[in-house]
């Protein structure tokens, strides 16, 4: 039995999915509730008011609103989803 493949076949002709991480939303935009605001890997961004955050660190806003971008303290990022009420 040979141990070796016979020539022509590779064995790393694979190759994975980019993951299209990023902002989604710009600041300022109206944005309704499910809206995935930006994918991330870990939280470099925070959820605030009328924000959540999936399984997968993405955040997504959980109401209708006008998007801000803004920081809690000195170097904690945040965003929030400001209500038209």
């Amino acid at each position: 039995m040979a141990h070796k493949k016979g020539q022509g076949s590779s064995r790393n002709g694979r190759d994975s999915n980019p993951s299209y991480l990023g902002l989604k939303v710009a600041d300022g935009q109206t944005i309704h509730a499910g809206t995935i605001i930006l994918k991330q890997r870990g939280t470099k961004i925070h959820p605030g008011m009328n924000v959540a955050r999936a399984n997968d660190d993405s955040l997504f806003a959980t109401a209708n609103g006008i998007v801000r971008f803004g920081r809690k303290g000195r170097d904690r990022k945040i965003v929030t989803i400001v209500t038209a009420n």
